[in-house]
């Protein structure tokens, strides 16, 4: 590791010319120390004062420069263990044209997916809910929430909305909740999805163990019968290291334009 400390040092050396500020050199140095593998994931950093020292600089500094690479994903800090370089995520390519659970989708990969559920439980709808599900006030709705975890690192958060009358007893879901949905026939054909970006908040970063303020994706899904009658309402959070949404787009022919 000192020789990997001496190289980041150089190359801070190297971009004191640049004239920007000190920790944005610093982050640089250790940035492109990881992208070029001379310290890989796992790999402890330097103590905040043997960087100081060595650099000739401020701890404020240092610790400014670290706490960005933290919020950016590049370092992790532990607890009375000190810093270390993110473990590097295998990233999942994911089609926009199929309707796919996500426990389908990871075994095809050949993933061991498991889930942590968060809530399963009738409730009285929101107005969110009751508009999307056409849903009264007096009806209830079925939520259910998941931490979705393949290979043992957790990738989603799920949390799903269905009117009680068709998941009666989310508490009696399996792995899946489009495999229960077959068995009673109502298993959505096609789906409109929304993929905006979004800052996690302190529950869902700690849950997919990311820093907090960390960028992901938020993903709202609206899926339909084959009668054209909605049937679920999901709103999701994916880990924006993890997941690469892939669509085939096609450039329409003579007379096709604004074709549904």
């Amino acid at each position: 590791m000192s020789e990997a400390a001496d190289q980041i040092f150089a190359m801070l050396k190297q971009s004191a010319q640049s004239g920007a500020p000190l920790y944005l050199q610093l982050r640089k140095s250790i940035e492109d120390a990881v992208n070029r593998g001379l310290i890989g994931p796992g790999d402890a950093l330097p103590s905040e004062r043997d960087i100081a020292s060595k650099a000739d600089i401020s701890r404020v500094t240092v610790r400014k420069a670290v706490q960005d690479l933290v919020k950016g994903g590049i370092l992790v800090q532990r607890h009375g263990s000190g810093t270390f370089v993110a473990p590097r995520m295998e990233r999942v390519e994911q089609s926009l044209s199929r309707l796919t659970s996500f426990t389908e989708d990871m075994a095809r990969r050949g993933m061991a997916v498991r889930s942590a559920w968060l809530d399963r439980g009738l409730y009285a709808p929101s107005p969110d809910e009751m508009m999307v599900l056409g849903l009264s006030s007096n009806e209830l709705v079925a939520r259910v929430a998941r931490l979705r975890i393949a290979n043992d690192t957790p990738l989603a958060i799920e949390r799903a909305a269905l009117s009680a009358s068709v998941l009666p007893d989310p508490a009696a879901i399996g792995s899946s909740l489009y495999a229960a949905l077959e068995t009673t026939g109502h298993r959505p054909v096609r789906a409109v999805q929304r993929i905006s970006a979004a800052n996690l908040g302190d529950d869902d970063a700690r849950l997919l163990e990311v820093p907090s303020g960390i960028a992901g994706l938020h993903i709202e899904r609206i899926s339909y019968l084959a009668s054209g009658k909605v049937i679920e309402f999901t709103r999701s959070i994916y880990r924006g290291d993890a997941y690469d949404f892939v669509a085939e787009l096609r450039l329409s022919g003579p007379g096709e334009e604004g074709r549904p």
